[in-house]
């Protein structure tokens, strides 16, 4: 059963979507989950957790502020940390239904996500279990690499540009394009052909508020976000990272250095063979090879260890 909720974060209302399992009786173990760069809670997110609610957990999944349905003046402009702050207060929303168990709340994220639920896990000691799919875990890496030398300058050249008119009217915000068909004559965040088909085939098929773009000071917030101050953290906490094997969007190497310096003896690496970043959006079959897996860790801690 799937139901409308909305949460405020930070005066803000977020909107989304809440799954219970039919036929059972709750509270149930609860996963709360949202997007990467420029989601809309239709991308993938419900694919993830039908899974996880035949599984017989129930799925909070929310488009952050400034995003889709929900409330914000600064529209597609991401901050991770406000988006961090919205995943905290999807959490407390949460703990407030009779449906969920407040003691068994675990996080999912994919993309950008995948590393707001690693710096999520490491700071609220709420979460009890971490999904992190194709996570970005250190933007200024990922940006260099994607980009190339020269595409790179050009990037960091964008963003000093925007800084700089930002100081003398803050209202004047630049936008560049999430990804682009043709990288080296357009400017973009992530300068992958793939990323735009992929995500414009989502918009036409199922999320129409998708739009693709984002403020430039967008990127110069990547270029500052690192997971790897966090990670020694999760210490107590099961998690579990899902890579692709050889992806060169999100740097499967980095991913896994990340994955060996979570401290947690209740770890787990699955890479995905033969694939890519965005394969995981457009085949079912490595989609439901990473759902089921991750459902099965859940199964691991937040169900069995109860019964």
């Amino acid at each position: 059963m799937r139901r409308d909720i909305e949460f405020k974060s930070k005066g803000e209302t977020c909107r989304g979507w809440f799954y219970t399992p039919d036929k059972r009786k709750g509270p149930f173990p609860t996963v709360i989950m949202a997007g990467g760069w420029c989601y809309v809670k239709e991308i993938v997110m419900p694919n993830y957790a039908d899974y996880f609610v035949r599984e017989g957990f129930a799925a909070l999944i929310f488009d952050y502020r400034n995003f889709g349905a929900s409330e914000g003046k600064l529209r597609q402009h991401l901050d991770p940390w406000w988006q961090i702050e919205d995943y905290r207060n999807a959490i407390s929303y949460a703990e407030t239904l009779p449906e969920v168990d407040a003691e068994r709340i675990g996080i999912w994220g994919i993309s950008y996500s995948g590393g707001h639920v690693l710096i999520t896990g490491a700071i609220d000691p709420r979460v009890k279990c971490i999904l992190s799919t194709i996570p970005v875990v250190d933007g200024y890496e990922n940006m260099r690499r994607s980009h190339g030398e020269r595409r790179f300058e050009d990037l960091l050249n964008a963003v000093i540009e925007d800084r700089r008119k930002r100081y003398k009217n803050e209202n004047d915000r630049g936008f560049m394009a999430f990804s682009s068909l043709k990288p080296e004559e357009e400017l973009s965040v992530w300068p992958y052909p793939e990323t735009k088909k992929v995500f414009l085939e989502w918009k036409k098929s199922a999320a129409p508020l998708h739009e693709h773009r984002c403020t430039i000071e967008s990127a110069e917030n990547l270029l500052a976000y690192t997971v790897f101050p966090y990670l020694s953290r999760i210490a107590n906490t099961p998690a579990m990272m899902v890579v692709a094997e050889g992806d060169n969007i999100t740097l499967w190497d980095l991913e896994i250095e990340a994955f060996r310096q979570i401290k947690s003896r209740q770890k787990r690496l699955f890479v995905i063979p033969k694939t890519t970043h965005m394969t995981l959006y457009r085949d079912m079959s490595k989609l439901e090879m990473a759902a089921t897996q991750e459902a099965s860790f859940l199964s691991e801690y937040l169900l069995k260890p109860y019964k």
